[in-house]
């Protein structure tokens, strides 16, 4: 590949990148677990190996020395470059950071954070580390034992008690252009690091092996059995290296027990075509290997994706459903309930009213008109009490929607987690109280506006009733809360007669024509105020519910991706 070619490739892969972090996992959904830690991996991979890898192919060829705890992996590191660089011994965990050993000549390629860029550098004698804290740094090591264009670096056992340990162990493999797999006569077939080597051969990773501590009478069986074990797993091209069991002196093993590695090793820091062969394999294996992680990543955002448009379709349906029932409440009589009714009675004479009406309407107009004029206390109360029902009514079923909701929520373990994190949602808003009573206070002034509006062409009787035009404004209400009538027992007369009364005084006063429109009016203007309330209430639980569209995005830059390889 040109350096073109390579520059387009890696823009690709950084595009990709940037896309898996902003992919949001947080709603716990079946096998999202598994998703997160695949999101992580393909994160450290890309940051840790392919884009620095690609950005430098001639940076020295890193080869991570990793197996199982008492493999002895930092004693093979030592006996390499004949000094005690990595701490070994009987104690378990025995490597706490990772030790990175190079030539002098390639300090730079590592003192930055171009290779491993979420691990600190340090340098100096090796410190004790607590063995319960995560790992965060590598420890560098200049050694001239070591050619100029290879690098070691002495990871954490696959198999540690510690946790950490572990999670950085297959971090660092994944970051290695070469994988030295170190293991013993003992324990060559142990589960957890093939595992890993099976991980190694999806993804064409160069491997060898070395095969430690091995009896000498014991040699070829031993060998010829891990050999099979390759083959059978992909790996039969790995090279397997030997190490008879010897003494070890001054921490060391004899030089003629690594020479053999050290030859090859070395021969592959002199040859740059040899090299380069064990880069490309191991980088185009990791991208490889990228079509189906990355379509994993996406297929569990598209599940993220699902549980939160089905956490916000409860929400908008009973939502709608507080539209319904309130649409109903408002016309219904609903309202007129108790007090209202109370105080329409005390200022308007219901009874004599009613009896009026057989004289005639023009009568009853100047009664209302007396009534008003010397009760204008008990109207202004009608008109509270109205508020003060109308705004209940709203309270009580923002209260019901929001604990529906939370019901159904606490349902699905995604919702559970996100009413975990926002336990207000249960409940209506902060500040939803003088929400509701600011929305009734406006909306009754808007009706009296309208009500002195069309008394502007009717003189006369504007004078008539100058002094009662809240009074009229609330009878206007009054027939747009009881429009249907549905209450019940000794409610039903009173509400009708409310409606019936209400409608026919208005009429005598502005006219058939302007009451209906006044009333359409009234009546549409409530509700596009209380669909602004549950509007905002059932924002809340969009908000906490975000949908983000990181699947088909992350697709996209895999096709990128693929199309620039």
């Amino acid at each position: 590949m040109d350096n073109g070619g390579r520059s387009t490739l890696v823009g690709a892969l950084g595009a990709l990148r940037a896309e898996l972090g902003t992919v949001d996992l947080s709603y716990e959904v079946p096998g999202v677990a598994a998703a997160r830690k695949q999101v992580a991996a393909v994160s450290r991979q890309v940051d840790d190996y392919l884009l620095p890898r690609l950005e430098r192919l001639d940076a020295p060829l890193l080869v991570v020395v990793g197996g199982s705890t008492g493999a002895g992996k930092s004693t093979l590191v030592n006996s390499l470059v004949r000094q005690q660089v990595s701490r070994s011994g009987v104690l378990r965990p025995t490597t706490r950071a990772p030790v990175l050993v190079h030539s002098p000549a390639d300090a730079h390629w590592f003192v930055d954070q171009r290779v491993l860029p979420g691990l600190s550098r340090v340098t100096g004698e090796e410190e004790e580390l607590s063995p319960d804290k995560p790992i965060t740094t590598v420890r560098l090591v200049a050694d001239d034992a070591l050619p100029s264009g290879l690098a070691l670096l002495d990871a954490p056992d696959v198999d540690s008690v510690v946790d950490s340990n572990r999670a950085l162990a297959a971090q660092l493999l994944a970051a290695a252009d070469l994988w030295l797999f170190v293991t013993t006569a003992a324990r060559y077939a142990d589960a957890v690091p093939w595992g890993l080597l099976q991980e190694a051969s999806a993804r064409s990773a160069a491997l060898a092996v070395v095969l430690n501590r091995v009896p000498a009478g014991a040699l070829n069986e031993i060998r010829g059995d891990l050999a099979g074990m390759l083959a059978a797993n992909g790996l039969g091209a790995s090279p397997i290296f030997s190490v008879v069991d010897s003494v070890v002196d001054a921490g060391l093993l004899p030089r003629r027990t690594v020479k053999p590695l050290l030859t090859w090793l070395t021969g592959l820091a002199a040859d740059e075509a040899a090299r380069g062969v064990v880069i490309r394999r191991t980088v185009t294996g990791a991208l490889n290997t990228l079509t189906d992680r990355v379509g994993d990543i996406a297929d569990a955002a598209d599940g993220q994706n699902a549980a939160a448009t089905e956490l916000r379709g409860l929400a908008r349906d009973r939502y709608l459903q507080a539209r319904g029932t309130l649409d109903t409440a408002l016309s219904d009589g609903s309202v007129l309930r108790g007090e209202v009714l109370t105080r329409w009675q005390e200022a308007l004479g219901t009874g004599e009213l009613w009896r009026g009406f057989e004289a005639g309407v023009s009568r009853v107009r100047d009664r209302v008109v007396e009534l008003v004029r010397g009760k204008r206390a008990p109207v202004d109360k009608l008109g509270e009490a109205l508020q003060s029902s109308t705004q209940a009514l709203l309270l009580s079923e923002l209260t019901a929607a929001a604990g529906d909701t939370a019901t159904q929520w606490r349902a699905r373990p995604a919702g559970a987690t996100l009413l975990q994190e926002h336990p207000s949602l249960a409940r209506p808003s902060d500040g939803t109280d003088e929400r509701i009573a600011r929305l009734v206070r406006d909306w009754q002034g808007a009706v009296i506006a309208m009500v002195t509006a069309q008394g502007e062409g009717k003189k006369a009787q504007a004078r008539a009733v100058s002094l009662g035009v809240n009074g009229l404004g609330f009878v206007l209400m009054l027939g747009v809360f009881s429009q249907t009538a549905g209450l019940t027992g000794g409610e039903v007369a009173i509400a009708g007669g409310t409606a019936v009364l209400s409608q026919r005084l208005l009429e005598a006063i502005l006219g058939d024509e302007a009451v209906r429109t006044l009333a359409a009016q009234a009546r549409a203007d409530l509700l596009e105020r209380v669909d602004g309330l549950l509007e905002h209430e059932r924002r809340r639980w969009v908000e906490a519910a975000p949908v983000a569209d990181a699947g088909s995005r992350l697709r996209r830059a895999l096709e990128l991706l693929e199309e620039s390889r």
